[in-house]
């Protein structure tokens, strides 16, 4: 076999690996270095080493912002200023023709940042719109966010490998943050939950009788007479029904046919002398009465005269 014959197609498609590669190739860092307004955002992609990420790629697109709008990096860490320049490496090409023929006017973009795997929702994504004034703007495609960057011009361009688009101002994502938390100070010592106020309860029944509600008064019974008081006529209760009399009532030849009958006087005493005495001593309120039933008998009669002689 001959040896040349072996080499020729090796070589060749040695020659052919080695134009591809040359065509795919760019380096980020020596195409900035020719613009000096894009100066400190080139220093900046090489100290976070994110132009060595994009220079890995075949197919980019890298957002710039000049000297003048590079100020909002300033005062931010290393790792915070990387997230933001990863949001600004679009992996996929993007020329200022291909903007101005956007389906819808509008695209969300996948950026370098989504694929680090540190971007929390839709943080690594770009939303861009050509709006009806004919301008192109960018901004986060997070909800809520604006478009407040502007496709100012394009500085580089090798289709379908890299272009390099200059916008307004810097892009940062809502919640990116990266700032070491303040220093944490003692916890205070956990303080018991009071607990919400508990209905009064009604107080335990007390071993006392409670008193039982008021009755009605009973009017006191007036004790019985002794044996050896003589109560006179003036002295005898006033409400009391007079015993019945053992004079003979006066027939009815003397008393007028116009006067009342004498049994509507005469009843009543017989009701309250059948009372039992409350003492249940009946031998001893008998006698106390028998002076009483005497003079009241004499009354009685009076009365009725009285009456009937009126009549």
């Amino acid at each position: 076999m001959n040896p040349k014959s072996f080499a020729s197609p090796s070589l060749l498609f040695f020659s052919f690996f080695l134009l591809f590669h040359s065509s795919t190739a760019f380096n980020i860092t020596k195409i900035l270095g020719q613009y000096p307004d894009f100066s400190t955002y080139n220093d900046y992609l090489t100290q976070t080493q994110v132009a060595a990420a994009i220079n890995q790629r075949q197919t980019i697109t890298v957002l710039v912002v000049d000297n003048s709008a590079v100020s909002r990096l300033s005062g931010k860490s290393i790792d915070e200023i990387k997230k933001i320049l990863s949001l600004h490496v679009v992996l996929d090409y993007y020329d200022l023709p291909k903007l101005q023929k956007l389906s819808n006017k509008t695209s969300l973009l996948t950026t370098l940042f989504q694929s680090s795997g540190l971007a929390i929702g839709e943080q690594g994504f770009l939303n861009v719109t050509d709006l009806s004034t004919g301008a192109i703007a960018f901004g986060p495609a997070t909800k809520g966010s604006t478009l407040g960057a502007n496709l100012v011009k394009s500085v580089v361009s090798q289709p379908y490998n890299i272009s390099v688009l200059q916008i307004s101002t810097v892009i940062i994502p809502p919640g990116n943050s990266t700032a070491p938390p303040p220093p944490s100070t003692a916890a205070p010592a956990a303080t018991p939950k009071s607990s919400p106020p508990k209905a009064n309860k009604a107080p335990p029944p007390s071993d006392a009788t409670p008193p039982s509600p008021t009755a009605p008064t009973k009017s006191a019974v007036a004790p019985p007479p002794s044996d050896d008081t003589t109560v006179s006529p003036s002295d005898a209760p006033s409400g009391a029904s007079p015993p019945p009399s053992d004079a003979t009532a006066p027939s009815k030849d003397d008393s007028p046919l116009s006067s009342p009958p004498a049994t509507s006087v005469a009843d009543a005493p017989v009701l309250a002398a059948s009372a039992p005495s409350p003492t249940g001593d009946s031998s001893g309120s008998s006698a106390a009465y028998s002076p009483i039933k005497s003079y009241l008998g004499v009354f009685v009669m009076m009365i009725v005269a009285s009456v009937g002689y009126c009549i």
